[in-house]
């Protein structure tokens, strides 16, 4: 009976840390298949622990360079998407204009939409226009659908904020310029972050909508997409146990900063 109490007290704390793990699991997987030596192409089987693949994480032909165009298109997507969601996001709080719900509306479809299809109509409209498929169709493809993502991020935010600070702001002498740059832009980042910290993501782990308007350009997902059908070498595992590091120093970073901050405030 004291068992049956004490899960019954913990159910929600254990329940979260099985999907927390479930979660992590197959990023634990590509961690510890990072450090095995196989014998054939393919590293589906533990066979040896092995340094070799961190020792030459670009022994791979190709492999760093459609690693180094990822990150380029994720960056300036990041960029472009996040200026522009977070532009969209206040004007559609602030602002009151026609078609305003429309617009609300159509915010929403690219993530609704499946992948395929805004692929194909991307396509469709590049090919339409004239345009010689490379680097910069993939990218005004990320701008446009991870700018969906970015709008929600930040819009959600921008609702929760206390239009009296601002105000106070206003009383203090304040101008518009100082007031969104003293004021609303430090209260808006944590959305605007999150916002671009999601579309970084999506932007460099997108194959579909990459593969229809890539052209000749391989970037990472494609070439380890194009691998998996000879042959996946260990060092893509290192490449994506590396990413996963960095993203969850970039969280851990972030929740000290906040700490500090918070401490300094009380």
């Amino acid at each position: 009976m004291a068992f049956v109490n004490w899960l019954k007290r913990k159910f929600v704390v254990i329940a979260g840390l099985l999907t927390l793990g479930y979660l992590l699991l197959p990023n634990v997987v590509v961690t510890v298949f990072s450090f095995n030596n196989p014998k054939g192409r393919f590293n589906y089987e533990w066979q040896q622990f092995s340094l070799d693949a961190w020792k030459d994480p670009c022994g791979v032909a190709d492999m760093c360079g459609s690693l180094s165009i990822s990150l380029q298109i994720a960056f300036w997507a990041t960029i472009g998407a996040t200026v522009l969601g977070t532009l969209i996001a206040f004007a559609l709080v602030r602002y009151r204009f026609r078609a305003r719900g429309a617009v609300n509306s159509l915010i929403f479809l690219p993530m609704a939409m499946p992948e395929v299809v805004m692929a194909a109509s991307l396509l469709t409209l590049f090919l339409n226009m004239g345009a010689q498929l490379g680097f910069w169709t993939i990218l005004i493809a990320h701008i446009m659908f991870c700018l969906s993502f970015v709008v929600t991020a930040v819009k959600a935010r921008v609702m929760s904020m206390d239009p009296r600070l601002e105000q106070a702001a206003q009383d203090l002498y304040a101008g518009p310029f100082q007031t969104f740059i003293r004021v609303t832009l430090p209260i808006a980042a944590p959305g605007i972050a999150a916002g671009a910290l999601l579309a970084f993501a999506l932007s460099f782990d997108d194959f579909i909508i990459t593969n229809f308007n890539a052209g000749s350009t391989v970037t990472f997902p494609m070439f380890v997409w194009g691998s998996a059908q000879r042959g996946t070498p260990v060092q893509i595992n290192v490449i994506g146990t590396a990413m996963f590091l960095v993203a969850v120093l970039l969280v851990l970073a972030s929740m000290v900063i906040s700490n500090r901050r918070n401490k300094q405030k009380a």
